[in-house]
């Protein structure tokens, strides 16, 4: 079990990574077609790691809030699947897509039904069902993540928000076209301003991390009350593993080897079920839009504690 031991604190292994994530040269661009993102200094590094039992661990800039992004789809899909178990799958698919994040091309082919929870087509059709059971989406993902987080404070960034809006047109076709073919139930400029509103959303290391280890407990949340089955937990973590890091995920899940989702502010949450949560953040990405170093902490941190899905 690599490092592990009946006392063991992560404590020291995350203040390994850091140091190393230091010395280490490259670490890609931050997001420029978002605007207030752009700005992000991409060797800032954050790394907090979550225990089922609340204790949380981390290192660098781990209170940091930063642009959440497409972490937020993970808790979307766990909050819709709570209130639609598997008629949820008969409006997004389950399969990688090969495909980058925002593309139309498989939407015509498949009749409106985008290829998995995590592309942003399917991220709309999860969230326009969200926001048809609850009447506001983003309302009931503030109150998940402000609750198993214990961060009141976790608040959408308006000027983020605004930003994506006003270079949101990829987003609005794919919205509309899915409209086309009957698989978008609210009017297509309320979806999109729930839509940015999510991904505007801003938290740290320690929230997020927190927040996702309903994944880690089997589906049970915070306060002992279940959100998922563990069948359910099992489904977010599988799609997860399998296209959370857009069309890198067969990279991450050989390098890293757990259920993760990032996002271009520069954040990635990481699952070992049964275990802990991680969430990594630094801004500097990719050309598939997932950041270096976090990928980088996260392949150290399977290595260094023996600790993966396999």
């Amino acid at each position: 079990m690599g490092i592990m031991g009946s006392s063991f604190t992560f404590q020291p292994v995350l203040e390994r990574i850091a140091a190393e994530i230091e010395k280490s040269p490259g670490r890609g661009r931050p997001a420029d077609y978002i605007p207030a993102l752009a700005a992000r200094d991409p060797r800032r590094f954050g790394m907090a790691v979550a225990e089922p039992d609340g204790t949380v661990y981390g290192v660098g800039d781990w209170r940091q809030p930063f642009s959440a992004q497409s972490i937020t789809k993970a808790f979307t899909l766990a909050l819709t699947l709570a209130r639609e178990a598997d008629q949820l799958w008969e409006h997004v698919g389950r399969e990688p897509s090969g495909n980058p994040f925002n593309s139309l091309v498989q939407l015509e082919y498949e009749n409106g039904i985008p290829r998995n929870p995590f592309i942003n087509a399917g991220a709309l059709v999860v969230t326009d069902r969200l926001h048809s059971h609850t009447g506001d989406a983003v309302g009931t993902l503030l109150d998940f993540l402000r609750a198993e987080s214990g961060n009141p404070g976790i608040t959408p960034h308006e000027d983020v928000a605004a930003s994506e809006a006003a270079h949101g047109d990829r987003n609005a076709a794919l919205a509309h076209f899915m409209a086309s073919y009957g698989n978008i139930g609210n009017p297509v400029p309320v979806l999109l301003e729930q839509y940015f509103r999510q991904c505007s959303i801003e938290a740290s290391c320690a929230d997020l991390a927190l927040a996702g280890t309903f994944l880690a407990r089997h589906g049970i949340r915070a306060d002992g009350s279940r959100l998922l089955t563990r069948s359910q937990a099992k489904q977010v973590n599988a799609v997860m593993l399998t296209c959370g890091t857009y069309d890198a995920a067969g990279e991450f899940a050989y390098r890293v080897g757990l259920p993760g989702k990032s996002g271009v502010g520069g954040g990635i949450v990481a699952v070992v079920p049964g275990r802990c949560t991680l969430c990594v953040w630094s801004p500097g990405l990719d050309e598939r839009g997932n950041s270096v170093a976090g990928v980088a902490a996260l392949d150290r941190f399977t290595t260094l504690t023996g600790l993966s899905v396999f």
